[in-house]
Formats: structure tokens, sequence, C-alpha cells
């Protein structure tokens, strides 16, 4: 199909419709980053094996070895029940707002619900000829269990990662819902930028010394903190170079010649890439990946790549203008003016060259996978403190600009509108959580 319509290849026709450029474009980029986090990758897997011997190197190894326990730990400090009052303060003290949008959430897992978390748009925002707004309705879901140990933070991960894809289609002002819908010519790396920014804030110190608290209310300590940064830091290479993997593994794949697409060859080639990006076998069989038999999904895995990247770059050029992103109440109009309101009227590149001064490159991922453990525990450790001096007394309601309905199936749990607030709202869910597990607040 894609050389009958004049490409070279499937994901020459896949990246060229959804990003605006080609391939060759594409791997000129992910090479430098390849390239750039070769050695780190080559030295951390070098450090795994002589903290827990060779065996740890083995697939079926590695996630094991490098787990600790602090994810018990961080446990009690992130109570499913506040996730999604501890998102909502943390957007509107940045600014963001979703310009009458409604938004429902329905978070938790039952029987026979689709099996992955996702968020859409039945209804577009966009510019009305007669000059107009219409505000966007967006539905997004979760797998949540308020009983699993881990439960919170990952409610939270997805509540600040999806709401920023609600966010920035919330925002989009052009004369036709079709810049603002979320299939092709719509940026998969632009859309994921947007949220993986927001969900990126989870991980500072900054940001969990204000909303990483106890169901009563206690603040994360630091040790806590820095147990997690030295169980993790000097192995975050390993997930860049599994997501580099996925892009070359598909370029290699609608490369072959069509005599050579056979099973066997396919497995082969998979190992070959996973042994070469990633230094070995890796945890997750590039063949597990569900994107590449998907065929909306397959080719644009690249996408999360580019996204993470601009994220970084990102975070640096408000790191470098204003030395903090947590509750700066700028962030939310900056995306707005630079990011969101464009829709795909504009290229992913342009507008992270328009907001960072610089094109699109792997440098800031890189400096900061480069950054020592010691100086990355000095550092977010004076985020934190900083932090903690600065925690203000907590608003009695926030206005995020948003109709909430929190539902699971078809029961609408609560909804901020008939409610009066959107705090409200958040409350009425809770007590539902607490009637539907069974459980006490305190253990929510």
């Amino acid at each position: 199909l894609a050389r009958s319509l004049g490409y070279e290849d499937f994901y020459e026709y896949k990246v060229t419709n959804a990003e605006g450029f080609g391939k060759k474009k594409l791997f000129a980029m992910l090479d430098t980053l390849e390239q750039g986090t070769r050695e780190l990758m080559i030295k951390a897997r070098k450090d795994l094996a002589a903290e827990k011997g060779e065996e740890s190197l083995q697939p079926f190894n590695m996630n094991f070895a490098m787990a600790g326990d602090v994810t018990q730990k961080l446990d009690p400090y992130f109570p499913f029940a506040n996730a999604v009052e501890r998102w909502g303060r943390s957007y509107y003290r940045m600014g963001i707002k979703y310009r009458g949008a409604q938004m429902n959430l329905d978070l938790l897992d039952r029987e026979n619900k689709y099996s992955n978390g996702f968020c859409h748009w039945p209804v577009c925002a966009w510019k009305k000829p007669d000059g107009s707004f219409q505000p966007s309705q967006t539905n997004f879901t979760s797998l949540a269990d308020p009983t699993s140990v881990g439960s919170g933070l990952t409610a939270l991960r997805t509540l600040m990662h999806e709401a920023g894809h609600a966010a920035h289609f919330a925002n989009i002002e052009q004369p036709s819902p079709l810049f603002s819908q979320e299939r092709a010519p719509t940026s998969v790396a632009y859309a994921e930028t947007q949220s993986m920014f927001l969900d990126s804030l989870v991980s500072d110190a900054s940001w969990r010394a204000k909303y990483a608290k106890t169901a009563d209310g206690e603040v994360i300590p630091w040790d806590i903190l820095e147990e997690e940064i030295r169980c993790t830091h000097p192995y975050q290479v390993f997930p860049l170079r599994a997501m580099l993997s996925v892009p070359y593994f598909e370029k290699a794949l609608y490369e072959m010649a069509e005599e050579d697409v056979t099973p066997e060859n396919i497995q082969n080639l998979a190992d070959e890439i996973e042994t070469k990006i990633q230094g070995g076998l890796g945890p997750r069989p590039l063949l597990s990946v569900p994107h590449i038999i998907s065929d909306e999904a397959s080719c644009y895995y690249h996408g999360y790549v580019l996204a993470e990247m601009a994220v970084h770059q990102t975070r640096e050029w408000f790191l470098s203008k204003y030395g903090f992103i947590v509750d700066n109440p700028k962030v939310g109009s900056i995306l707005c003016e630079h990011y969101w309101h464009f829709g795909n009227s504009e290229g992913f590149l342009d507008l992270v060259n328009r907001l960072t001064g610089r094109e699109l490159n792997g440098k800031s991922w890189t400096d900061h996978l480069s950054i020592s453990v010691e100086e990355k525990v000095r550092k977010e450790k004076e985020d934190y403190e900083n932090a903690i001096h600065k925690t203000k007394e907590e608003e009695t309601d926030i206005d995020l600009q948003m109709n909430l309905r929190f539902v699971d199936g078809d029961l609408t749990i609560s909804d901020s509108k008939s409610k009066g607030s959107f705090l409200a709202a958040c409350k009425e869910f809770e007590t539902y959580i607490r009637k539907r597990v069974g459980i006490t607040a305190s253990s929510l």
C-alpha cells in the first residue's frame, strides 16, 4: 500500500503523515540520542553486574535486580482516594484551565473493562465562524485497583498524564475541529509531549514535598526519596534504550525484502536489535510491544521517544528561565500560547524550536542521565527543602474551568456542577471508593 502511494515503505508513509517529516530526518535525530547514550548504557550494565552479579543481566532477572522495597515505602504517601484532588491542586497552581470543558473520569477497574487506559474526545474544541468557542468533551479511563500497593502513585501519574492531554486539546483554538482531533496529521510526538511534560513532575522532589502526603497529611520524608534516587537513577538509561529499540526494529522490519519476511527471521531480527540497542536481550521482548502489531499504532512508537526528548528540552527551558516548574503560575499560559493553541496547524518540531530556542535534539535528556547520583541527590534535596519552606495553606476550592464527572461504567458517582465545586465532587468520589472496596479512609 505505502509503496503504491509513492513511499519508500510503510514506515516512511506513517511517519510522514503523522509527523510531517520523513524517516531519514527522524532517524537522524534518534541516531544522535542512541550514540549519545550508548556509553551510559554500557556503564550501567557493568555497574549492575558488579553490584548484583552477572546473572542480573539476564532479561528475566533485570527488573527484579533493580527493584528495591522503596515502592512499599512510597505507597502510604500516595493514597489513591486523594489522587484526583492532588492532580487538581497541582494544575490549578500552575494556571492550567480547561475553558469550559467536560471531563468524564472512569478510573476504577471492573470485570470485562477494556484493559488499557486512554483518553479521547467525542467533542473537539474549536472556534466557530461566529467567533464563539466550542469547549471540548473528554473521556478518560484507567484500571485502578485502590487495594493494590502502588495504586495511588499509578493513579496520580495517569491523571497528570491524561489530564495533560485533556488540557492540551481543551485549549486548541482554531477555525475547525479538524485541527483538534487526535488522529493524523496530529503528531504523536506533539500530543505526548504535553502529557509527558506534566506527568514528569510527579517524580520531582519539589512536587512530592507538596503533594506526596499520607491521608492524615504527613509529608513524605526525604530519606525515602533519596533511597529511590539511589536505586533508580543509575539505571534510567535502560528504559530509554528500550524505547529506542522499538523504532529501530520497525525500521529494519519494513526495510526487509518481502521474501525474507518469515516468522523465524522476524524473531531473529528482534533479538538482533535488542542486543544492539539495549546491550543484550531486554526484560520486555520487542515482539511483546502491542504497538508493533496494531495497524494504527504501528510505526509511531518513535513519537514517545521524540516526546521525551521534547519534555527534557522544555523542562530545561522552564528551569533556566524561571528556576522552577512545580506551582509556577506561568506554566499554563506559556504552554497554551506556545504549544496548545495551534493544534495540528503547525509542525511539532517548529513549536519546540519556537519555545526552547533550539531544534529538538537529545542533549537535554542525555545531560539529565549523565548527572552523577551524588549530584542528583544534592539537587533534589535542595529542591525538596525549598518546596517544604514554601508550602502554603491549601485552597478551600479550586477552579479549573471544567465540569468534572466521576463515573463507574454507566453509574455517575459525582458531578462537580451538581455538587457545586471540584473539591466537593472529589470528596464524594472518595466516599464511593471506601464503600466500593470496603476499606477505611486511612487505608486509601
